[in-house]
């Protein structure tokens, strides 16, 4: 029988002032939503997080049954056996939604976006999937963010870098020494891990900050977006 391919995600657009040269796919915690997680930093910033050529999508996880609540429909981006860093990875629902955003990356790129002109990240579990989305599947990708992000200890990601040979995206991570959810030193060390196996990485560490996103975090953060995707010269023909 033939499957009739997922309907693409939903999506919370915020469209550059100038001319689309760059895309960035930004991927909300649990439980949140494409227009929640742009709200919640626009209520940080008090204005869109917004760039002269860069195009912000946030897109929506479809609601799944979510084991750490019990089997209850959770927008989660995969399933998880348990939040700790010591369990195995419910791979299943982590490859079935790489392939999902991978349609999402293909969009951009039916756009006219090259492949190193598009960033992924996100917040809390949004940042595990974009790390397994880029480091396992997309490594030509402009760079990856993981923010109060981690990967367990067994991680596919860590399987997957073992045998790499290729030059591998920037990962800028940034995480709360505060975190009663997602501890910094499951970041820390997803973080040492990943540098050991190739990744040029870097970890912004926040004194008190809990299982949140701070002002000075996305202003650092967007710093590096532009850093990474510069403004394109215009060309001449």
């Amino acid at each position: 029988l033939g499957m009739a391919a997922p309907a693409a995600l939903q999506r919370s657009v915020v469209f550059p002032a100038g001319r689309h040269t760059a895309s960035l796919i930004f991927l909300h915690g649990s439980g949140d939503t494409g227009q929640g997680a742009r709200a919640w930093i626009k209520q940080i910033l008090n204005q869109d997080m917004a760039f002269q050529h860069i195009k912000v999508i946030y897109p929506t996880a479809p609601a799944r049954p979510y084991t750490p609540m019990k089997g209850a429909l959770s927008t989660v981006w995969f399933d998880r056996y348990k939040i700790s860093n010591d369990c195995s990875e419910h791979i299943e629902s982590i490859d079935s939604m790489c392939q999902r955003l991978t349609d999402l990356i293909n969009d951009e790129i039916k756009d006219n976006i090259a492949k190193n002109r598009i960033l992924i990240g996100g917040f809390s579990m949004g940042g595990g999937m974009a790390m397994h989305l880029a480091y396992r599947f997309h490594q030509d990708l402009a760079g990856v963010f993981a923010l109060s992000s981690f990967l367990n200890k067994d991680s596919a990601v860590y399987q997957a870098l073992k045998k790499n040979e290729s030059v591998l995206p920037e990962l800028f991570q940034c995480h709360g020494t505060a975190d009663e959810l997602v501890l910094y030193s499951w970041g820390e060390e997803t973080n040492k891990m990943l540098k050991s196996l190739g990744v040029p990485a870097s970890l912004h560490t926040f004194p008190n900050l809990n299982h949140e996103l701070s002002r000075t975090e996305i202003e650092k953060l967007k710093t590096w977006i532009v850093k990474k995707l510069p403004v394109e010269a215009t060309k001449t023909n």
